[in-house]
């Protein structure tokens, strides 16, 4: 792939601007209104709570609880929609779906309001997505996602921290990881690109390219000439005499020369004799 699949477009910044401008108009107007909105959260097991999943993550319980999910959504959302552009929104609206039916199912019995789920969700379909695709940028932008928001894994634990929903939390992760593996991007994966492909080829050059003809049709290399064995046909005859098998047989002959005896070993031994 190139890095052509990278394009700023006014999206990037507009998404999580618009997205986070809606979360502090509902608070506005939760405020100014005496709205009590957190009643809209979402309830575990509770066919009235249902409606959570879909208006929690644009609740929240204070200003201090905005802001902190206001920062991260604004990055992450930027990140997502300019790396990952044609699964960003698929990402996102069913990110808060599942992540909401997995608070739900498990959560304590309150009221779970807050985009802290979505910022789970987000934190780890980036992290995990650019970790399965190997490509140089998203590992990079993986590990810069871990530097930022690393700290949050601890949030997805019981009684970590008093009066957060770490089941939101941890819902929000499973989603991330889910959705990571099931929204593909080939447009990330590494292309093959063989020799033959290059524009640098020659085919006169190649030797696998030379056993064509001029018509295309494959030629076999020519046979390699037998090499001739020679051996003395006397150990021929007595190998066949003792051995049955055909193969070539080695053998090693020694020569036997008597040292030459010198004068006055000579002389005593005619002495002794």
């Amino acid at each position: 792939m190139t890095d052509n699949q990278f394009k700023f477009t006014p999206s990037v910044l507009a998404w999580p601007l618009y997205f986070v401008l809606s979360l502090w108009i509902v608070y506005w107007a939760d405020i100014k209104f005496q709205l009590h909105l957190n009643d809209f959260g979402i309830y575990p097991r509770t066919l009235k709570g249902l409606r959570g999943v879909v208006f929690s993550p644009f609740l929240h319980g204070s200003l201090e609880h905005l802001y902190n999910n206001s920062i991260p959504l604004l990055v992450l959302i930027a990140a997502l929609r300019y790396f990952y552009r044609k699964q960003a929104l698929q990402v996102i609206v069913y990110g808060i779906l599942l992540s909401g039916l997995f608070t739900w199912a498990i959560g304590r019995e309150s009221y779970h309001i807050g985009a802290s789920g979505l910022i789970y969700v987000l934190v780890s379909f980036i992290f995990f997505k650019g970790i399965q695709t190997g490509y140089y940028r998203l590992v990079a932008l993986s590990l810069l996602i871990i530097i930022l928001y690393g700290g949050m894994i601890w949030y997805i634990f019981p009684d970590v921290k008093q009066g957060i929903s770490w089941e939101g939390h941890l819902g929000g992760l499973l989603t991330g990881l889910l959705f990571s593996r099931i929204y593909v991007t080939p447009q990330y994966k590494k292309q093959i690109t063989y020799d033959w492909e290059r524009a640098d080829f020659d085919p006169s050059q190649d030797a696998f390219m030379k056993r064509f003809d001029e018509k295309g049709n494959f030629v076999n290399p020519p046979k390699p000439e037998p090499e001739e064995l020679f051996e003395d046909e006397s150990n021929i005859q007595a190998d066949n005499s003792t051995h049955t098998h055909s193969g070539p047989v080695l053998r090693i002959v020694y020569s036997y020369t008597p040292k030459p005896e010198k004068e006055g070993e000579e002389g005593s031994e005619n002495q002794i004799n």
